[in-house]
């Protein structure tokens, strides 16, 4: 399970969404997360889907590691899939047996909600996996600027995040030669009911954390070594620029978005026009 976290990992390829600027893959992500849920019917739904399919196959990235991060939400996809295909109420009813009763409307809810929570999820990973933890915070932080104005710690939370990012696959790495000692040792983590198998995780945690403190420690005493201060202005050995890859990119997003926004309008009334004109050619 823990291999199928790809988040905080870069997967280093030569194409045109990792060189992208990440500002540009920032907003483009909030875009397609907003129009995820904005598309109300299925013509608009497929239209983001198509993108999103495009960018993973613009990113030159395996369609395996793309999947593997949805590996790791698939219970919750079904959790959620269950519990609106039997609370959410309509009009047609499809299933009546005891106390579960089934609606067509619950049914086409429940298929729009995976269908975005699993695109939302693939798109999500590839923004981690075509950007670099540090070059994502690089862009977070020259997003939020315009708050330092207020004296916000835009700085100090970019810190944060890119710590953060960097030590999750560090921390999964940990965690897996963790497991593998206990299991060395005669650890079963696999067998026993539930409480059984919640009782087998203190042995991970307890050394996880440690070593997460560890490591925490060790990384203050390095900033203090180079004299690291937040407080002071500090200049970038990579500056953001925007090129024409990213006047594409955004081009497409705004076509993207008045695309949606024309479908969820308009759907009615276009389709029967396609549809009689194929008739009569």
């Amino acid at each position: 399970m823990l291999n199928d976290v790809t988040f905080g990992q870069y997967y280093p390829a030569q194409s045109f969404v990792h060189r992208l600027d990440p500002r540009i893959k920032i907003l483009t992500l909030i875009a397609f997360i907003v129009l995820l849920f904005v598309a109300d019917n299925f013509y608009s739904l497929l239209a983001v889907a198509l993108l999103i399919i495009l960018s993973i196959a613009m990113s030159r990235v395996p369609l395996k590691s793309v999947l593997r991060s949805v590996k790791g939400i698939i219970f919750i996809l079904i959790f959620t899939a269950v519990l609106n295909l039997f609370f959410h109420r309509g009009e047609k009813l499809l299933v009546e047996w005891w106390v579960i009763r089934i609606y067509l409307e619950g049914v086409i809810f429940t298929v729009f909600l995976v269908l975005r929570l699993f695109l939302l999820v693939m798109v999500s990973s590839v923004l981690t996996l075509t950007t670099t933890p540090v070059s994502l915070t690089d862009g977070i932080e020259s997003l939020l600027k315009p708050l330092s104005y207020i004296k916000f710690p835009v700085h100090e939370l970019a810190l944060i995040m890119s710590i953060a990012l960097r030590f999750i696959p560090t921390l999964i790495d940990e965690t897996n030669r963790i497991i593998s000692a206990q299991k060395a040792r005669g650890a079963d983590f696999e067998s026993g009911n539930v409480f059984k198998r919640i009782k087998a995780i203190v042995p991970i945690l307890i050394p996880l954390l440690i070593s997460a403190f560890r490591r925490a420690d060790e990384l203050g005493d390095a900033m203090d070594a180079r004299c690291y201060s937040s407080s002071k202005t500090r200049t970038k050995y990579k500056k953001l620029k925007f090129g024409w890859r990213d006047a594409v990119a955004f081009i497409a997003v705004l076509a993207l978005i008045a695309g949606v926004v024309l479908l969820n309008i308009y759907c009615d009334q276009i389709l029967p026009v396609i549809t009689e004109y194929i008739k009569i050619r």
